[in-house]
């Protein structure tokens, strides 16, 4: 792991990095209200939408179940494909015995009791899948995505990978119990604000309240879009081994955020952890631009590339969000896994900006490449093993 200062990594820009150090320090940093948060679920994490800046974690790396919450790599899957015309709304799929027996009526789990051997639009079983949690619908879109459940949950492993989500693991399309389906409540932050970011022609049937297929009548599982505090969506979960977890995003005076909790003893608890979590994010930060869209923030050294360095943008303007109160002193540090290694494209995220207080409170970013940098010659390989063995990354 890399940690460079914004002053070093800018290079000869200065100016720009007293700047920027003087405007964090005039504006105030995370103060001991972040330091002192504290929720009861094992796994949390609070982001802003916008900027992927982190205001609260807690064991937001570690591995865990995810339960119905990682429906949502289902749901990517899915609405990539609508995206790109792989199949429409109007396609039918068709109810299988495996379907029906391991996620539907007989199963004792959520379903949306479609019926054996019938067909079901994917408009239907989509709405079965975020309202209802339906595992009968899930298991019927991937037997006919993919021809298997397995197959297909290698295509969630594939798409997550694609995302960025490094840790996830996949085994089936529902979150049923399997000891090697894993996630962190950080990647299903970063999945939920993939899914808002690239699929807003499919996000409102988040907020769906009911859902009325054939007889039945299903209500959303999320509590917290029948509370007018401004969530939207995504998604719940539990199973024995992981608790009660919840996945949600809400949008208020402007700002979206995203909240995982997971780990909770009920749905009491669960409802309580989340909307605290965001009430506590709503009332006491507030954004602060540091760099315009597309304005160099910093380097990265990269190893065996064209170049040397590559220049790091953040996604349209790079905003931190700070605590709206106490005046303190803050650092400001590039963070990568380096050196990084070519080919990198345009638009990789590949490092952080990373906002400390004295206190330890953290305000985070993604920062990305803003150029392609590619494989160099084996001159400038050597070139650079002859510089890692004579100073380290310290160039």
């Amino acid at each position: 792991m890399r940690y460079l200062s914004l002053r070093r990594a800018i290079g000869p820009r200065l100016v720009k990095a007293f700047a920027i150090a003087s405007v964090l320090c005039a504006l105030g940093a995370p103060s001991a209200i972040a330091a002192k948060f504290d929720t009861k679920a094992e796994y949390a994490i609070l982001i802003d939408a916008f900027s992927g800046s982190v205001l609260y974690e807690k064991n937001a790396d570690e591995l865990m179940a995810p339960a119905s919450m990682s429906k949502l790599m289902t749901l990517a899957v899915i609405f990539k494909g609508l995206k790109s015309g792989r199949f429409t709304l109007e396609d039918e799929f068709h109810i299988s015995e495996n379907a029906w027996r391991t996620g539907g009526a007989p199963s004792g789990t959520s379903a949306m009791f479609a019926p054996l051997n019938s067909s079901v639009t994917l408009s239907d079983l989509l709405q079965g899948i975020i309202v209802q949690s339906g595992n009968d619908a899930c298991i019927a879109i991937a037997e006919g995505v993919s021809g298997s459940e397995e197959n297909f949950a290698e295509e969630m492993t594939t798409h997550a990978r694609s995302l960025g989500l490094k840790k996830s693991t996949f085994r089936n399309s529902t979150g049923l119990p399997d000891p090697d389906h894993m996630m962190t409540s950080r990647e299903l932050a970063m999945l939920a604000q993939h899914i808002i970011d690239s699929y807003p022609e499919y996000y409102h049937y988040f907020k769906q309240r009911e859902f009325k297929y054939r007889r039945h009548k299903f209500f959303n599982r999320n509590p917290l879009v029948y509370l007018n505090i401004g969530v939207d969506g995504l998604k719940t979960g539990y199973i024995k081994d992981s608790g009660y977890g919840l996945v949600a995003s809400g949008e208020k005076s402007g700002r979206r955020l995203i909240v995982v909790v997971n780990g909770l003893t009920s749905k009491r608890e669960r409802t309580t952890a989340a909307r605290r979590l965001l009430q506590w994010g709503y009332r006491n930060f507030r954004p602060f631009k540091l760099f315009d869209k597309d304005e160099t923030v910093g380097e990265a050294r990269v190893w065996g590339g064209t170049s040397m360095y590559v220049r790091l943008v953040g996604k349209g303007p790079v905003r931190v969000f700070l605590p709206r109160f106490d005046k303190k002193k803050v650092k400001a540090s590039i963070v990568y896994d380096g050196p990084l290694k070519p080919p990198i494209k345009q638009g990789d995220q590949v490092a952080r900006l990373r906002v400390v207080a004295d206190n330890s409170a953290t305000s985070e970013v993604p920062l990305y490449a803003a150029e392609d940098i590619g494989q160099g010659s084996v001159m400038r390989r050597g070139f650079d093993s002859l510089l890692y063995l004579a100073f380290g990354w310290l160039l």
